[in-house]
């Protein structure tokens, strides 16, 4: 364990923080703390300044207006598990946040600190990119925002720039539509996902379907989609699609799983993600929160 001395600054306003990061030789943003601090822990990284947004009040809020969700930047998944607008119209958000770790690091850590550290496992990346959503970013040059599927570089890597601040995330309602986040780990409770999986059944008859921890970065599936866009979902049709997941992600052996565990898996796990969505967007099927696997 590495020692590591810098300053901590919580400042109120935007552009308060977005001032002290340029005056900083290696700033870190700090959202909700849980990935940061282990990396400072481990030696990883070594930032002279840690800036903590949780005191700028206008990241602390969920908003959904003219069919746009915005999640600020600091909002926890404790938040968005209890939050009626996320209840009303994005069920598979809350699904996906009971997943995530524990109660005690869902009441701290953020969406925005997720897609942000960016490893393989996190669980948001499938889903911002199957609701095409955009991350939206604050800097010397002021706002710009970045689609989900191009914020991903590589792993730990996103599309950030220097002396840029990630202020919240805006996801466009597809209409009435349902999902299902699948999630494998080796043991109930705490565990980082070996495969994990969103689907998305719209109401005119077409899915999106995103694959995690199986690939450095998460794939949004679209050979997928074509093959079952529109089409009645049979036995043959999915065989069909177990085809060309093999073609899709890229899983690696490591220590949570084997690369033919992950690749086996996949393919069960979209199965029953696919018959769960389907049955909950014709009003049956499983309630949000309880696992299909």
């Amino acid at each position: 364990m590495s020692e590591n001395q810098f300053d901590y600054v919580k400042p109120k306003f935007l552009n308060e923080a977005l001032d002290i990061i340029s005056k900083s030789v290696n700033p870190f943003i700090l959202a909700g703390g849980t990935d940061l601090i282990d990396m400072i822990k481990e030696g990883i990284v070594q930032p002279d300044m840690v800036v903590d947004l949780k005191g700028i009040e206008q990241f602390n809020q969920i908003t959904f207006k003219n069919d746009i969700l915005t999640i600020g930047a600091g909002v926890t998944f404790s938040q968005l598990i209890v939050s009626k607008v996320i209840k009303d119209n994005f069920p598979i958000i809350a699904e996906l946040s009971r997943t995530v770790a524990s109660v005690g690091i869902r009441n701290r850590a953020t969406m925005i600190g997720n897609i942000c550290s960016a490893v393989p496992c996190m669980d948001s990346g499938p889903l911002l990119t199957s609701y095409e959503a955009m991350i939206i970013l604050a800097g010397p040059k002021g706002e710009r925002k970045v689609s989900a599927e191009n914020w991903f570089i590589n792993s730990r890597k996103t599309a950030i720039e220097k002396g840029e601040i990630v202020t919240g995330i805006s996801i466009p309602y597809p209409g009435k539509h349902a999902g299902c986040f699948v999630k494998l780990g080796r043991y109930e409770g705490e565990d980082l996902a070996q495969v994990n999986l969103v689907i998305l059944a719209l109401s005119d008859g077409n899915f999106r379907v995103s694959f995690g921890s199986v690939a450095p970065v998460p794939v949004r599936a679209k050979k997928i989609e074509n093959l079952i866009n529109g089409k009645t979902i049979s036995h043959t049709l999915i065989e069909d699609a177990f085809n060309i997941i093999e073609e899709e992600i890229k899983p690696i052996t490591d220590i949570r799983a084997s690369k033919e565990y992950r690749m086996h898996m996949a393919k069960i796990m979209f199965e029953r993600g696919l018959n769960a969505a389907l049955s909950r967007l014709n009003g049956a099927g499983p309630e949000y929160g309880i696992s299909v696997i």
